[in-house]
């Protein structure tokens, strides 16, 4: 038999969730970004995001070229800290669940995997928030039960 999480529980998971999801959408979200950056940066297009230099508010310029706020390496720094609030989110999620190993390394390749997040994401609240109303029925459903035997 699985380790289930305890109903006493069932308000930290539905917490966990909540910013499990909150960082999946923010963290796929980055990483997209960061795939459109490293885009634009490795390949003969050769540009860079700048912010508030001379050409402007936003400007894509030669890659080297950047004279203020480098936008792109912002970008980089920004995905790979959140990276890891992202990782403590899949790991408060996965030990109130109570899953196997196998499901935290999924939880945590939707950081690292283009779209992946958005999808695991989905499926994980749908599963969790089936998980929970299901056993909270069959707590409400068991005092009936024995009533009437």
């Amino acid at each position: 038999m699985p380790l289930e999480p305890k109903l006493k529980d069932f308000p930290r998971v539905r917490s966990a969730l909540k910013f499990y999801q909150v960082c999946a959408i923010i963290t796929g979200v980055l990483l997209l970004l960061l795939c459109v950056e490293m885009i634009l940066k490795y390949t003969p297009i050769g540009l860079e995001v700048e912010m508030g230099g001379p050409q402007g508010f936003l400007a894509l310029v030669p890659d080297g070229t950047v004279t203020s706020i480098n936008l792109s390496t912002g970008i980089l720094i920004v995905h790979g800290w959140f990276y890891v609030v992202y990782l403590f989110s899949c790991f408060q999620l996965w030990t109130r669940m109570r899953w196997r190993l196998g499901r935290f390394l999924l939880l945590a390749l939707g950081g690292v995997i283009p779209f992946l997040s958005f999808f695991v994401e989905t499926r994980t609240a749908h599963e969790v928030r089936g998980y929970l109303a299901e056993r909270e029925a069959a707590v409400v459903a068991q005092p009936t039960e024995a009533a009437h035997q």
